[in-house]
């Protein structure tokens, strides 16, 4: 056997498994931030649409299509990139019978925040209005626009009237953004608050998949 050969074979012996997280379109940015930052060369990507958000009630089927999909492409390790968000349990009775764990806790604000720090906030975020990176990047097509604010802002007391404040958690620090989110706070006549959350349980869970199974 040629040297050449023997060493190719070798690199491909100790290559890590390809592990596919099936996320969020409104955590795909930070998905592939994470993979890069932590140097996660064997973990792959594919998003469902952030529109679901809108229709909870399909998150779960259309999950089940993807994972579908991906067994027959061939990978073994997933890793479902979802809070519950909204689909009471039936995301959890799709991803245990084929198998797959998803990301702890109800929804993004809380893994963004860390699952503890999300709990110990409960009582004080009670009113809250979240927003992330991502929804101040989309503020008009994920608020204004579906709930015909831009052209019935009268509306804005009747959605957001039992709020006290918005909470803009930042992936990032980004200074558009969180002027962005200051608007939107100013607009909505809400008290503004910002926490730099970074990515949070994301990094530990997102490193933790990629070892475990590669």
């Amino acid at each position: 056997m040629k040297a050449g050969s023997s060493k190719a074979e070798a690199a491909t012996r100790t290559a890590p498994e390809r592990v596919l997280v099936i996320a969020c379109g409104m955590l795909a940015r930070e998905v592939l931030a994470v993979k890069e930052q932590a140097g996660l060369d064997h973990l792959d990507l594919t998003c469902l649409s952030a529109d679901y958000h809108f229709r909870p009630d399909r998150i779960a089927p259309e999950m089940d299509r993807a994972i579908v999909n991906a067994r027959e492409e061939g990978y073994r390790h997933i890793l479902a990139g979802y809070g519950d968000c909204g689909t009471g349990g039936l995301l959890d009775r799709v991803l245990e019978r084929h198998g797959v764990e998803r990301l702890e806790g109800p929804h993004c604000f809380a893994f963004y925040q860390g699952a503890k720090a999300f709990a110990a906030a409960g009582d004080r975020d009670m009113l809250a209005f979240y927003m992330t990176d991502f929804l101040c990047r989309h503020f008009d097509t994920f608020f204004m626009k579906p709930l015909g604010l831009d052209r019935h802002p009268e509306l804005i007391g009747d959605f957001f009237g039992n709020y006290e404040k918005l909470v803009y958690l930042a992936q990032t620090d980004d200074p558009a953004l969180d002027a962005v989110a200051q608007r939107a706070a100013a607009l909505l006549g809400l008290a503004y608050e910002r926490r730099l959350t970074g990515y949070g349980d994301l990094v530990p869970v997102l490193t933790a998949a990629a070892g475990r199974n590669g």
